[in-house]
Formats: structure tokens, C-alpha cells, sequence
């Protein structure tokens, strides 16, 4: 239960309304009861066993007076207008009283709305903003699916769960202790016996629910094995169909959905039991009680006849609320295992800290990595790696796949933490500065070109506001104005998820222009040209020569018509700096670059 009461205390911002609908639950419960209460003067009116009341009994908190009061007004108007008339009379207040009690609930439910979608829609904000502030490496160790699911079943579950289990709690509880002081009040002995029998009844309900909870995480882990399969399959479509692997791929996925199915179906099957079992349980505590009390009743010893039917008639209905009751905790144990699963998203330690430090705004001298060291997993990538990028440099780094060229950036970003040795920044320790500074002032155009589902304008401005002279200007350095004006819409164009509906060429004249706009003062190009053409990349990069010249520029390329133009070429292996140079002294001295190129790792 811990999980349930750490999704409970989101419920502290809606304390109003719960109040509101704690009281309206107290208005349901009493005009529930004196509208089921009447039924004891309407036997009475009914089968003549009423006693005539003429003159006021005297007030006190009891039963007997209720009942004597009652009398009284039943005395007053069959006297004044006979027995017709006042049956009429009981049945019109009666009427007034069950109509009081259905709009009490409404209003309660009125102000349990904003409650139930506001904790959800708190938990959701939440949780999606540990997404964002997460630290790399620990999402790199989660399924994409995984997660998903729990921003989307594990959040259903929650909603229709233990939302619904809180409606209950404030309803359900309000009302039986109403009832059950009313009952203690027409009988004390008959009331304290029928006390007794429920211990036996949450203890089998209890059982179940514990059960039911080991089989609702199974679940939930299921549906994440299913959404991260579905995932996979619509972001490697296209491999999945040059490799034909549709038998495959649905095979896996059949067996996945079976899993899924076979536990939803005991799953359902232990839930649908809870309330059959706790109707059964209860109609067999009246039972008892019918027959218990109607002994009383027959042998007159201490509850009359219509009396004791009323006392029948209230506690049938404490049933539906205490069968509601039962399904509540039977919906909490379900809603367990999801709350389980966001609370391990809730409380994710692995926090970015991205705004600690001094405040950096641009690079006066130089970026350095000094002895620096890193494994990923149990894999050692850099061992005393040594690289001095000064100031406006532009520089090229080389190396064979997997030799640590994307990780030596996300290092300089901070997305990685080194094991030993330094990355200084003006001489001094990277982390000494703000992240999201660090982060402003270097800028990656990648191989991979992430766009957004939203228009080209919004891609490029990424919520900055720009003028749009300077964007159009961006576009037209990325030769990437031509296309967009050719477009629906223009700049205004939508593009779909993942950008599908534009050519990978499009996508990363986006991604160029996007990194002119933002105007850093370091730029890495990480394979950034490798789905252009050659007369494309000699078309951008006679436009982008002007802005790289002021620019720091790290290019990380496989095309010679890139690297030759390059005065200082880094070659990375074995983790570390091997050799360096220009291409044409790298050639020369027949190393490992020259290696490179005479086996057509270049192109």
C-alpha cells in the first residue's frame, strides 16, 4: 500500500474540493438515511400498529424519540386529514428526501472531478519532466517502450483505478459509519453481533487482493514488452522490411501479446470475483441477521416487528457501500503494481543537474581533454586521451567506427560522466560551469536529424524567438530556403513524426539552419553532410565558410572532399590521439590514416 498513499499526497493542492465533497458525501448519507428511516412510520401508518402521539415528546437522542416524533406528525395529520392523506404526505417527503440525497451525490461528484483529473494530469507533469532532466546513461538502460507504457497504461491504471478507489474512500466510509450509528442506535446487541461477522469477510477479501497485485505488476510489464515491440517495429520499418522480417517480428510479437493476454485474463478473472464473492458475503451476514433479529422481533425481546424491518432496510443499505468498498481495495491492489511502476519514474535519483556553477557565456581560449578516460559499460573507450581545440580552430576528427568519436562530444556536452583525467574549458574544470551554459554555446549537427511533429518555423526556432529576416537568412546558407518556399504553407509546412513527410537531404539542411539560427560559438558537424550529395555539401559549405571561419569548428566527417580542406586532422584509436596533421602529411606518413583511406573506410 506504501505506493498508493505516494500517489495519495497529490492530492494536497485539492484540499477545497475535498472538503466540499466530504461534506456533500455527509448530506448524501444523512438524506439517505431519514429517507429509508421513513419506512418505519410508513409500516406503522400501514398495518394501524402506530401509536397515537397528541402532544410533543420531549427532545432527546435517541431512537425512541425519533420515533415518537414521528408519530406525533402522523397523529397530527391523520386527525386533521385522515389516513389517506397523510400516507400521501409520508410519500411526498419520502420523494423530497431521496431527491435531496441524488443531488448531494452529484454535487460530491461535482467537486470529485477536478480531484481525480488533476492528480493524474500532476503525476503525468511529473513524470515527464524526470524524463527530461534524466541522466543519459539511465535511459540508455531502459526500454523506450517500457516507459511509454508507463506514461500511458500504468497513468489509464492509475486513473481508473485508484482514482476510482478514492471516489469510494471519501463516499463508501461516510455512509457506513452514518448507518452503522443508526443501527448501534435501534440496537445495540444486534448491531455489535453483526460487527463480528465482518472480520471474516475482509480477511477472505484481503487474501485475494494481495494476489491480485503480484498479478497486475506481471501485467504491466507485459503491456511495456508489447508497446516497446510496436515502437521498435514503426521506427525500423524500413529494415525490418529489406531483411523480410515480418514472420519474425510478428511471431515475437504474438508471443508477447499471448503473455500479455493470459495474464489479463486471470487478472480480470480474480478482479470480476470481488464482487460476486463480496455480494455473496454480504447478503450471508443479512441472512444471519434476518434470522437472528427476526427471532428478536417474534419473541418482542428488545426491537419491535417494524422496527426491526427498518433496521433491516438501512443495513441492506450499508451493502452496496461496503461491496463498493471491498471493489475499492480490490482496485487499489490492482492500481498498486502501476503506482509501483511511476513511483520508480518518480523517484528516479539520476537527476541532470544542469544549472549549478558559474555561468559561462563564451570561450575565450581554448576546450581541452587532459588524461582523459572512459568506459561505457565494460567497455574501455578512452585511456589518457590527450586533445587541445583552441579558439576558431577548425578541426577534423577520424577514426574507425567505434572508436569514440560521438562519445568524445556527448563528454563535452556532460551527458557522460569521464572516470579519471580533465575537460577544461579556459583552463579550467568543465564542471566547474553551468551545463545548460555549456550546452548554449556548443551546438551538434548531427547524422541523426531529430524534427519534431510541428511546422518548419517552430523546428528551426525550437521556441526562441528570431526575426524572420534571420531565419530565412539560416535557411539560405543551408540551401534550405529554396525547398521550403516550394512547400504548402512554406515555413508554415507541418512536418509529420520523425519528419517523413520531407527527403533526409531536407532534414539536415533543417538541422543546419537550425544551428546558424542558434548562433553558437562552437560548432560540431557529427557526420552532418553524410546524406547529401557532393554537389549539396559543396553548395552549403561555400555558403556556411563565412560563419565556420569565426566560428570553433569540429568536424567529424568520412568524406575526403571535407577533410582535405582542413588544416588540423585528429586520428582516434585504441583510445587515444594517434596521429595528426593535414591530409596531405597524414598521407605521407603511411600510418593509420593512411590506412583508413586506402581501405575505403573514405569516401
Amino acid at each position: 500500500m506504501k505506493h498508493f498513499f505516494k500517489i495519495i499526497k497529490y492530492i494536497k493542492p485539492y484540499y477545497k474540493y475535498v472538503v466540499l465533497n466530504i461534506f456533500f458525501n455527509i448530506l448524501t448519507s444523512f438524506f439517505s438515511l431519514f429517507s429509508i428511516s421513513m419506512v418505519i412510520p410508513f409500516l406503522s401508518l400501514l398495518f394501524g400498529t402506530s401509536q397515537k402521539i397528541y402532544t410533543v415528546p420531549k427532545f432527546e437522542y435517541s431512537v425512541s424519540y425519533f420515533i415518537d416524533y414521528l408519530n406525533y406528525i402522523l397523529t397530527t395529520q391523520i386527525e386533521s386529514k385522515g389516513e389517506a392523506a397523510a400516507l400521501l404526505n409520508l410519500c411526498l417527503i419520502i420523494l423530497i428526501l431521496f431527491f435531496l440525497r441524488n443531488f448531494c451525490r452529484y454535487v460530491s461528484l461535482f467537486f470529485m472531478s477536478p480531484i481525480r483529473n488533476g492528480i493524474v494530469h500532476d503525476i503525468r507533469v511529473d513524470m515527464y519532466d524526470k524524463i527530461l532532466s534524466v541522466n543519459l546513461p539511465f535511459l540508455s538502460k531502459k526500454k523506450k517502450g517500457d516507459i511509454i507504457s508507463r506514461h500511458t497504461a500504468d497513468l489509464v491504471e492509475i486513473e481508473w483505478s485508484i482514482m476510482s478507489a478514492i471516489e469510494m474512500i471519501f463516499k463508501d466510509p461516510i455512509t457506513i459509519i452514518i448507518f452503522l450509528i443508526t443501527l448501534f442506535y435501534i440496537n445495540f446487541n444486534l448491531t455489535l453481533f453483526v460487527l463480528a461477522l465482518f472480520p471474516l469477510t475482509g480477511f477472505v477479501i484481503a487474501k485475494i487482493g494481495k494476489n491480485l497485485k503480484k498479478s497486475s505488476q506481471k501485467g504491466q510489464n507485459e503491456m511495456g514488452l508489447i508497446v516497446n515491440k510496436i515502437e521498435e517495429t514503426i521506427t525500423h520499418i524500413k529494415t525490418i522490411k529489406i531483411f523480410n522480417l515480418k514472420s519474425y517480428m510478428k511471431n515475437k510479437f504474438q508471443n508477447d501479446n499471448y503473455n500479455y493476454k493470459k495474464s489479463m485474463t486471470s487478472i480480470l478473472r480474480k478482479k470480476d470475483m470481488s464482487s460476486p464473492l463480496s455480494e455473496f458475503l454480504s447478503v450471508l451476514v443479512l441472512i444471519i441477521i434476518m434470522w437472528v433479529g427476526g427471532k428478536m422481533a417474534l419473541s418482542n425481546s428488545g426491537i419491535q416487528p417494524e422496527v426491526f424491518i427498518g433496521f433491516v432496510a438501512i443495513f441492506s443499505q450499508i451493502i452496496p457501500p461496503a461491496k463498493s468498498f471491498t471493489t475499492a481495495l480490490y482496485l487499489i491492489q490492482k492500481g498498486n503494481a502501476s503506482a509501483e511502476r511511476i513511483n520508480e519514474i518518480l523517484e528516479i535519483k539520476n537527476i541532470e543537474n544542469i544549472n549549478s556553477g558559474e555561468k559561462i557565456t563564451s570561450i575565450k581560449k581554448s576546450i581541452k581533454f587532459k588524461n582523459v578516460s572512459f568506459s561505457f559499460g565494460n567497455k574501455k573507450i578512452f585511456r589518457n586521451l590527450n586533445l587541445d581545440i583552441k579558439k576558431g580552430e577548425t578541426i577534423a576528427i577520424v577514426g574507425h567506427s567505434g572508436s569514440g568519436k560521438s562519445t568524445l562530444i556527448n563528454l563535452l556536452l556532460g551527458f557522460y560522466e569521464i572516470e579519471n583525467g580533465e575537460i577544461l574549458i579556459d583552463n579550467k574544470k568543465i564542471n566547474c560551469y553551468k551545463k545548460n551554459n555549456i550546452r548554449n554555446i556548443i551546438n551538434v549537427v548531427s547524422q541523426e536529424t531529430i524534427l519534431f511533429n510541428d511546422s518548419i518555423m517552430n523546428n528551426l526556432t525550437l521556441g526562441k524567438e528570431y526575426d524572420l529576416k534571420t531565419i530565412k537568412q539560416a535557411c539560405k546558407q543551408a540551401d534550405a530556403d529554396d525547398f521550403i518556399n516550394k512547400l504548402e504553407g512554406q515555413y508554415k509546412y507541418n512536418i509529420t513524426e520523425y519528419g517523413q513527410n520531407i527527403s533526409v537531404g531536407q532534414k539536415q539542411r533543417i538541422n543546419i539552419a537550425r544551428t546558424i539560427i542558434k548562433n553558437p560559438e562552437v560548432i560540431i558537424f557529427d557526420e552532418a553532410t553524410s546524406s547529401l550529395d557532393q554537389k549539396s555539401e559543396k553548395k552549403i559549405f561555400k555558403f556556411l565558410k563565412p560563419f565556420i571561419n569565426i566560428k570553433t569548428s569540429i568536424i567529424i566527417s568520412h568524406k575526403l572532399s571535407t577533410l582535405k580542406s582542413i588544416d588540423k586532422i585528429y586520428v582516434l584509436d585504441r583510445g587515444g590521439i594517434i596521429e595528426s596533421g593535414n591530409h596531405g602529411s597524414l598521407m605521407k606518413q603511411k600510418g593509420h590514416y593512411y590506412n583508413l583511406y586506402n581501405s575505403k573506410c573514405f569516401y
